[in-house]
């Protein structure tokens, strides 16, 4: 025997196996799981729990940001993805807001609703994470 207790022993080996799961694990699923612990860490809803018509505060990346108009209004359009649940983000009457651009850490809050299936939220508050914390 080698002096070390059971204890410490099954302790080496959980770390050695969440080693392995690491490595076994895509990058996507990583980034995922950091998204979904930095949502909880900032006291902000998973989109994946999120019902219809619910106040909520959620936080994420910004996967895509489009400039689309609906009924010949100007409308932002932007993906924000915390790890569980991708989260469709419409500022209204906008062409441009500087900041908003894909890769970019937001927190929004708002009312949301359902759109052909998916979360969206309209004309949401919303707050820049600063870019040294990316």
């Amino acid at each position: 025997m080698t002096g070390a207790t059971r204890e410490q022993r099954s302790t080496g080996n959980g770390r050695f196996r969440r080693f392995l799961e690491r490595l076994s694990t895509s990058e996507e699923d990583l980034r995922s799981e950091e998204l979904r612990q930095e949502a909880a860490g900032r006291g902000c809803a998973r989109i994946s729990d999120c019902a219809d018509r619910d106040m909520v505060r959620v936080t994420g990346t910004l996967r895509t940001v489009t400039l689309r108009p609906r009924a010949g209004v100007p409308t932002l359009e932007a993906e924000l993805f915390d790890g569980s649940a991708a989260l469709d983000v419409i500022w209204l009457g906008r062409r441009a807001i500087a900041g908003i651009e894909p890769g970019r850490k937001l927190i929004v809050w708002g009312r949301i609703t359902k759109n052909r299936g998916r979360p969206v939220m309209f004309n949401p508050k919303y707050e820049l994470r600063p870019l040294g914390q990316e």
